[in-house]
């Protein structure tokens, strides 16, 4: 009986390295702030996930409750931020896009249900000075 030809196992296995490593994404951000979204009766799921920039406002996580205090922060990317980083960010974020998604860009806030409404309207405002006027709130499923 003839040997098992493994000569083409390597390409196999490079293959379907490349493979996994194309359609695995890593998570990108690591939440500093706790939120629990809202529910909501009329949801719409967002089609293209990388159109979307994700702002997240909420208490901060307890770990760094004593640096940055108890009070409701902004977090952009990795970091906390201030409503006046907020244009600055969503520039940013509109130029690593290619040029014809640049028009299609959603912000998504997602927003602690406690969360008092001043912030949410000063980063409505901040959004609407850098011209992203496509805005998502996340919420999940009332039951």
């Amino acid at each position: 009986m003839p040997e098992l030809n493994t000569s083409s196992l390597p390409d196999l296995i490079f293959t379907m390295l490349f493979f996994f490593m194309i359609v695995t994404t890593m998570r990108e951000v690591s939440l500093k702030v706790q939120f629990k979204v809202p529910q909501a009766t009329e949801l719409e799921k967002l089609e293209k996930k990388s159109l979307v920039t994700f702002i997240y406002i909420g208490k901060p996580l307890p770990e760094y409750q004593k640096q940055m205090g108890v009070e409701t922060r902004i977090q952009l990317n990795d970091k906390f931020s201030e409503v006046s980083e907020v244009q600055d960010y969503i520039f940013q974020e509109r130029e690593n896009m290619k040029e014809e998604d640049q028009p299609f860009m959603t912000v998504s806030l997602k927003v602690d249900k406690d969360t008092k409404m001043g912030i949410v309207t000063d980063v409505k405002q901040a959004l609407r000075q850098s011209y992203a006027l496509n805005i998502n709130y996340s919420a999940t499923s009332r039951q």
